[in-house]
């Protein structure tokens, strides 16, 4: 018969650990995202899967934030930070580091999520937008693409950090297939 794991059954590294262990080669942008909730929850989603880093950017709050704590559950001192006020600048930042950088928006051109292919050895970053307006516009041309959820609701939208999970799910299930 089944029953739920112990922490000790589990295995969990430790901070110090984590920061040692190899991590997915995949950045996190978060394009002024506003609610300091999901920004934990990113940070707790980036840490489940070992995300590189996150970058936060403009309006985006920083820890430590007693608002981001309480979503990320200390994921905000194991997962790698920075913060740049444009993120534009954090873009060609990560261009000229190698990066491939995508955003996570519906376009007329982008990629389904479900149709990616995986990128083996290749550092990415992907940004999440504003809760609102989504990824800016003055970014899209400095993407080297944009890659799309695919939805068949009413909405056609997912709360950013239901999207980063999302996404940063898919990313993580493909490394695992190499």
């Amino acid at each position: 018969m089944a029953h739920k794991l112990s922490m000790e059954e589990m295995h969990r590294l430790s901070v110090q650990e984590y920061k040692a262990a190899a991590k997915l080669p995949l950045t996190v942008v978060l394009d002024n995202v506003r609610s300091q909730n999901n920004i934990g929850s990113v940070f707790r989603t980036a840490d489940a899967f070992r995300v590189e880093r996150i970058c936060l950017c403009g309006i985006c709050s920083t820890p430590p934030h007693r608002d981001i704590h309480k979503t990320a559950l200390g994921a905000e001192e194991s997962v790698d930070w920075t913060y740049c006020e444009e993120t534009a600048t954090c873009v060609r930042q990560l261009k000229t580091q190698g990066y491939k950088v995508y955003a996570i928006e519906q376009v007329d051109d982008s990629i389904k999520l479900n149709t990616l292919p995986a990128r083996l050895g290749e550092c990415v970053a992907i940004i999440f937008g504003n809760e609102v307006e989504g990824v800016q516009e003055e970014l899209l041309p400095l993407c080297d693409g944009s890659i799309e959820i695919p939805q068949c609701g009413t909405k056609h939208s997912l709360n950013v950090s239901c999207a980063a999970a999302i996404v940063l799910w898919e990313f993580f299930k493909n490394s695992l297939m190499s």
